[in-house]
């Protein structure tokens, strides 16, 4: 029996060990912690990299959503709408930036419907927040036009969608703001958290610049109640070790995802997701490989007890199930999803051995027919 758990954390750090010491040496050695040349390197990479024409990295995911939302005019008793189908700091963004978040629900895609995000719209309505999960991006030509449409601003939750691209455009380029997270289970992860804004807009990214940093403009006087939310010099300086290795990290996980979908394919229990290129408008890069399983619970435990370990997004619940939160929405498809949605192995500490036994334990379990409950 193989141990193979759904995410090797210490193999993040042997991948590029002695370039991770050299950095934090070459960081710590001048004192340099807070808002540094390191920073400032990994804020113009990632423009590059994403084509905007600024990033403003900042705490945390959650923050680039936070920040992002005030950065860009959303105000208290706005309505956001939001996918039930996310991480809870997708809407709660929303509620601490004074707003309201309205849950809508996925499609077979597991990102946003564009319909049922429309039929949610008010008068109060200010913006949509789409989702692009598990490194795909939404349908973008829709939920833009829906927006433009209705005079809404788009602010993109791109955390788990960094270099994912529909229609040849990056995740957190489509709308007024794109927010990412460098979680260390990210494609792009850092050693603690991290997160990053970008925009095109020069008036947001000042906003942005100075709410990060607990308000202060570029005089140094405080102008605004902010936050103390600047990504950490070092976290950045291990980043810039890891953008080196991108593209070929990427690669590697549309090498498993492909592996996983050739493996797999055949089993009617499971609803996959695309495999890479075969949907010329979309570029995944495979943050998550998140299934459809029937009879998901004993699968899962099936493969845990040959060594596999696989997660259940978010304990199994999405946002409109968190009862004490207040919030509701008419989210079928996203409702039944829950009993039904696993995510397998997906990093680049997964070898191609690895696949094949996780792939072979799971057509197992389904030759051998229905579990009795």
């Amino acid at each position: 029996m193989k141990k193979i758990p759904f995410f090797d954390y210490p193999a993040l750090f042997r991948l590029y060990e002695a370039e991770f010491v050299e950095a934090f040496r070459n960081a710590s050695g001048r004192g340099a912690f807070i808002m540094q040349k390191d920073l400032d390197d990994f804020e113009r990479t990632l423009a590059e990299y994403t084509g905007a024409k600024h990033a403003i990295g900042v705490a945390d995911g959650t923050m680039a959503l936070l920040i992002g939302l005030r950065s860009a005019g959303i105000r208290p008793g706005d309505e956001v709408l939001v996918p039930s189908h996310t991480f809870v700091a997708s809407a709660a963004a929303a509620h601490h930036a004074g707003a309201v978040p309205v849950l809508v629900d996925c499609g077979p895609d597991h990102l946003m419907d564009v319909a049922s995000a429309e039929k949610a719209i008010t008068n109060r309505t200010s913006a949509i927040m789409p989702v692009q999960l598990n490194g795909r991006v939404a349908n973008m030509d829709a939920i833009c036009e829906v927006a433009a449409k209705h005079g809404l601003k788009v602010i993109e939750d791109s955390c788990q969608a960094l270099g994912a691209k529909f229609r040849g455009k990056q995740a957190g380029r489509f709308g007024a703001v794109g927010a990412f997270s460098f979680y260390p289970s990210k494609t792009l992860g850092c050693f603690g958290d991290g997160g990053a804004i970008i925009t095109d807009d020069d008036s947001i990214a000042d906003n942005a610049r100075m709410l990060r940093d607990h308000g202060r403009g570029k005089s140094g006087k405080v102008e605004a109640w902010g936050y103390n939310s600047r990504l950490d010099n070092i976290q950045a300086a291990l980043l810039n070790v890891k953008f080196r290795y991108y593209d070929k990290e990427v690669e590697r996980r549309r090498s498993i995802a492909r592996q996983y979908h050739e493996r797999l394919k055949t089993i009617e229990k499971l609803r996959l997701p695309p495999p890479p290129d075969s949907e010329p408008d979309h570029y995944d890069i495979f943050q998550n490989y998140e299934i459809e399983a029937e009879d998901r619970d004993e699968l899962k435990a099936y493969l845990q007890d040959r060594g596999v370990g696989t997660i259940i997004q978010w304990g199994g619940y999405t946002i409109h199930q968190f009862e004490k939160l207040g919030l509701s929405g008419n989210v079928p498809y996203t409702e039944s999803m829950t009993q039904r949605y696993l995510l397998l192995p997906m990093n680049v500490s997964v070898d191609d051995e690895a696949v094949a036994y996780i792939s072979s334990a799971i057509a197992e379990f389904y030759r051998r027919g229905t579990p009795e409950r």
